[in-house]
């Protein structure tokens, strides 16, 4: 886009050399989805030179594809990290690397932190250019997890027959011993699996859509806590 000014000082647009020029003006305007008033009232007043607006108005249109563009790079970034994230993850969680895991979801905070900072000027840009569709999109909403879920743990507490001594009781906590390592083992793997599930259903989505970015973001923090948890109980039963 090349602009000119003549002896008078009125600013105007120069010829263009070739048609794809003139239709990057043309998309640009048609993008903006502007009237003629909107458009004066958008830019500014310019004493009724159309030409001089015209060229303000495609260069203010330039700027706000230039910053969505830098915004959408933004979330795909964090798409990626995320991903990148969920399938370290699977190996962290299964070799209970603790301190490890906690790192890479302070990784995905930092990610998702930068997205934030992208929704208010994602979303004026759109209006803006006549994108509000793009902005009314909604990720799937965010599959929880509770503790009541998972397998429940055998116990000789929870035998209905009773037991005659202490003998008798610890007798049957040897023998539920197997299963009971068995449920820990299954509790620590349903989460941890629910876990990473969340973080690549958010990294496909992009975490564009504010409250499910919130919601995911959420969510990986309380599973978190609920495979520590298990982890705990775990080391509390068998040691």
């Amino acid at each position: 886009m090349r602009t000119h000014q003549d002896e008078g000082g009125a600013v105007g647009i120069a010829e263009y050399g070739d048609r794809e020029s003139r239709w990057h003006v043309e998309g640009l305007l048609s993008a903006a989805s502007l009237t003629h008033s909107g458009l004066a009232e958008a830019v500014g007043r310019f004493d009724g030179d159309p030409a001089a607006m015209m060229a303000a108005a495609v260069r203010t249109a330039e700027r706000a594809f230039a910053e969505l563009n830098d915004c959408d790079d933004i979330v795909d970034e964090a798409g990626e990290t995320a991903g990148s994230i969920a399938y370290q993850l699977r190996e962290l969680l299964a070799a209970e690397a603790v301190s490890e895991v906690r790192a890479q979801l302070d990784l995905l905070d930092a990610a998702v932190a930068r997205v934030r900072a992208t929704y208010q000027t994602r979303a004026l840009l759109n209006r803006l250019l006549g994108h509000e569709e793009v902005t009314a999109l909604v990720s799937p909403p965010v599959t929880r997890i509770t503790k009541e879920e998972l397998p429940a743990l055998p116990s000789a507490y929870r035998d209905e027959a009773g037991f005659e001594d202490l003998m008798a009781m610890a007798a049957r906590e040897d023998e539920l011993a197997p299963r009971l390592r068995a449920a820990h083992a299954e509790r620590i793997r349903v989460v941890s699996t629910h876990l990473v599930r969340v973080i690549r259903t958010a990294a496909e989505a992009g975490f564009s859509d504010e409250q499910s970015a919130h919601d995911a973001v959420d969510e990986t923090r309380r599973a978190y806590e609920l495979w520590l948890e298990c982890l705990s109980e775990r080391k509390r039963d068998l040691g």
